[in-house]
């Protein structure tokens, strides 16, 4: 079918797989205001300079020519995203383009109490929120620093929005959260909340503990389908790769998401857009293809599409990421559930 919303003349973006790419993943920032164990150093980072992070309208130009060529879904991400000022500015111009038809949030939910209502009023679809454990004292352990009932306030805020369905991301690490996999699991009885449990992957910050930490999605589900029968469920809506599963009469349901011993790349939907205006093509790869510069030279919707086309001759079938091996990019793991 010829998709008249976007444009008649434009055939749709696949890559060299014949995978067609309907997901645009947009990085507003690279600052975060936590320090997860998993994520980033503790002192952070060496941040990109402002001049080089590209602007709402600079997005907003990239978007609208990804849209043309069958890119239907819109994730902003971080760092964290809501540091930024005025989100929901870039979210209604998103919401306003041709052709979008589902903007999505990830966020860790420290600033999203104060936020979600005018982001849902920009046009936000839905929102992913990052939660690995239910216990105050650990969520400093784990993210080194304190705000656990700011993110279980901007979760209550989030449905009070209608920024349904609300998922949470939560990455399991042996020895340190894995006895709270029952706890989180419990939370879909409760509400509908989509709880996804997410295998540790290994990056500069936690590779030489990594082998220790690691468990898999298959354990995982082991130990909540101990507490009751979990049956597989289509889940909710949404472009990422989990895998649902429900107990009897829930509201909720349970996910798993796992890069390492199931990899989705047969399916990969997306490509990422960097807060720097890098496009790059597969999340643990090293592909990358420079948006900023022919956007700041006035390049037209047409010289935009051109490149998106042309990255797809580079874009790698799959990763081959293992246990206990480097990922390429820090952060990564805040980059996965859609």
């Amino acid at each position: 079918m010829i998709d008249l919303i976007a444009s008649p003349t434009q055939p749709r973006l696949t890559d060299a797989f014949l995978r067609p790419i309907t997901y645009l993943r947009i990085s507003v920032t690279d600052r975060c205001n936590l320090r997860c164990v998993y994520c980033m150093p503790e002192a952070g980072l060496p941040w990109i300079h402002k001049s080089d992070i590209l602007s709402y309208e600079e997005i907003a130009r990239i978007v609208r020519a990804a849209a043309q060529i069958g890119v239907r879904s819109i994730r902003l991400t971080g760092g964290e995203p809501l540091i930024r000022h005025g989100l929901e500015r870039l979210v209604a111009m998103i919401a306003a383009t041709p052709g979008i038809d589902d903007i999505a949030l990830s966020t860790n939910g420290l600033m999203l109490a104060d936020q979600a209502q005018a982001l849902r009023n920009a046009g936000l679809t839905r929102v992913n929120i990052s939660l690995d454990t239910l216990r105050p004292d650990r969520f400093e352990q784990i993210a080194r620093r304190p705000g656990l009932e700011r993110v279980l306030g901007g979760i209550d805020a989030a449905f009070a929005a209608g920024l349904g369905p609300v998922k949470l991301n939560c990455v399991v690490m042996r020895g340190q959260n894995d006895d709270e996999v029952g706890a989180f699991a419990e939370l879909t009885r409760e509400r509908a909340v989509a709880v996804r449990f997410i295998e540790v992957m290994p990056v500069e910050e936690n590779v030489a503990g990594h082998r220790s930490e690691y468990i898999s999605a298959s354990e995982i589900l082991a130990r909540i389908g101990a507490i009751a029968e979990l049956r597989p469920v289509d889940g909710p809506p949404g472009n990422g790769p989990a895998r649902y599963y429900a107990f009897a009469g829930a509201p909720g349901s349970v996910g798993v998401i796992s890069p390492l011993s199931h990899d989705y790349c047969d399916t990969c939907n997306r490509v990422r857009l960097s807060a720097d205006g890098r496009l790059k093509l597969c999340l643990f790869g090293d592909h990358f293809i420079d948006l900023r510069t022919p956007v700041r030279s006035g390049a037209s919707d047409d010289d935009l599409i051109a490149i998106f086309r042309g990255s797809m001759y580079v874009k790698p079938e799959r990763h081959h990421l293992d246990v206990g091996q480097t990922a390429s990019a820090m952060r990564a793991l805040s980059e996965i559930g859609g």
